[in-house]
């Protein structure tokens, strides 16, 4: 009988793997409100998420859950995207969550997908499109509202690592309906009339509804289109918004922006303290070893005695000389005479008459060539002929040609012998000039006469 029973493992990876299939399982926006919410020791969150009529189990992991800006509580709604499938050792299906936020701010979170994504498909967040920051400017551009706590740590940070350098704050609406367009006019207006090496755009911390200023297309085309170099300093470490994509440089905070932006000047002062030391360390290395070389030569015989090795140095020119002419003089006659021996060679030699020579054992061959092909012809030819009488002594036509006939039987089989036939058999008779057909009436054996 067959087993029609399936496993529970089996049943259960079925239907994993009918879910996992299903595309509209695989990214899914849900409303809802927490439940049951655990935040384990390894960094995981397991919660239920649930309406008036059902729930679901939920996990949020430590690499996805690590960028929420708030903290999940239970009976708080929010919107979740994330992924349906099957934990099978429970045999239950469960929302894999990857996004969370509070319920409420989810047309903005849409938007701001929407916008990033637009924006990433323009390649306006392209690393190619990156410039560098200068490594010491002399000219800052601070955009951002001159009254909040972010400027005073911007020029408090600056003023205690780079005070050389000049500041130019640009006072900007940072939050409100106004803000994009502030935002965007100063950065322009930085590029047009300010002589800058490089920008801080930001403002402090906030809810999502107060950066929104920073999420604003307009905002993100400013920056792009700036010739400065720009760091983004919106809001903290966790807040995320669309200006920090184009910008050049993202910084965590106000502060960390100013700490990007100019270097602290103990540290060049100490860099400066090392190099001119190393320096310092280096020519007096320099002077040192020019010292000892010099030294050196004072002592040396040619300072000392100049003359007498000018007197030295000429006997050794002169010696020279006269070993360069005699090896020039040898080299010639080695030379001159080397000439001689390949002209006396080549007299003997003498490559026209080599080619006389070959000309007339060419000839020679070709003569004893000739005969011999004459030679073979003529035997072949003999030899052909005596061929030739042979096949006409044993041609049986030749025979036919003296008188003689050939008789056959009806079978056309040659007739050998009287015996061959019997009375009333048809012959025909070969001679030379056809056939003769008879009847035999008798014949004579001439053995038995």
């Amino acid at each position: 009988m067959e087993d029609r029973y399936l496993t529970v493992t089996a049943l259960t990876k079925y239907i994993k793997q009918k879910i996992s299939r299903d595309s509209h399982l695989k990214e899914v926006w849900l409303r809802g409100e927490l439940s049951n919410f655990k935040h384990h020791s390894r960094g995981h969150m397991y919660f239920s998420v649930k309406d008036d009529r059902a729930r679901i189990q939920t996990v949020m992991f430590a690499g996805s859950n690590k960028n929420l800006t708030f903290t999940p509580e239970n009976g708080m709604s929010v919107l979740i995207r994330g992924e349906v499938n099957v934990y099978e050792p429970m045999g239950q299906y469960q929302l894999y969550a990857k996004e969370m936020i509070p319920d409420g701010v989810g047309d903005l979170h849409i938007a701001f997908e929407q916008l990033k994504e637009k924006l990433t498909k323009a390649g306006i967040f392209s690393p190619e499109h990156k410039k560098n920051l200068p490594s010491m400017p002399v000219h800052i551009g601070v955009i951002t509202s001159p009254t909040g706590a972010a400027i005073r740590d911007i020029m408090t940070t600056i003023e205690r690592r780079f005070p050389v350098v000049k500041v130019s704050v640009l006072p900007v609406t940072v939050q409100g309906k106004q803000a994009a367009a502030s935002v965007s006019k100063a950065i322009a207006y930085a590029n047009d009339r300010l002589d800058c090496d490089v920008l801080i755009v930001g403002r402090g911390g906030g809810s999502i509804e107060d950066l929104w200023g920073f999420n604003e297309e307009e905002v993100a085309m400013a920056v792009f289109r700036s010739e400065i170099p720009v760091i983004s300093a919106v809001g903290h470490e966790t807040d995320t918004t669309i200006i920090d994509f184009v910008s050049d440089y993202r910084a965590p905070t106000p502060t960390g922006a100013a700490e990007i932006a100019v270097p602290e000047w103990r540290e060049l002062n100490q860099r400066l303290v090392e190099k001119t030391r190393r320096l310092q360390y280096s020519l007096n290395q320099k002077l040192e070893n020019a010292r000892t070389r010099l030294s050196t030569m004072e002592k040396s015989y040619a300072f000392k005695y100049p003359k007498q090795l000018t007197i030295q140095k000429e006997q050794d020119l002169d010696r020279l000389m006269d070993r360069f002419h005699s090896s020039g003089d040898r080299l010639f006659k080695e030379k001159r005479d080397e000439l001689s021996r390949i002209r006396s060679r080549l007299s003997q030699v003498r490559p026209d008459k080599q080619v006389e020579r070959e000309e007339a054992k060419r000839r020679q061959l070709d003569e004893r060539l000739k005969k011999q092909m004459q030679h073979i012809v003529k035997d072949k030819k003999n030899h052909w002929q005596s061929t030739i009488q042979q096949l006409t002594l044993l041609n049986p036509l030749e025979i036919m040609n003296r008188g003689y006939a050939l008789p056959f039987n009806d079978k056309n089989e040659l007739l050998r012998s009287v015996k061959d036939v019997t009375n009333g058999d048809t012959i025909s008779v070969q001679v030379k000039d056809g056939f003769i057909y008879s009847e035999v009436t008798g014949w004579e054996d001439e053995e038995h006469e």
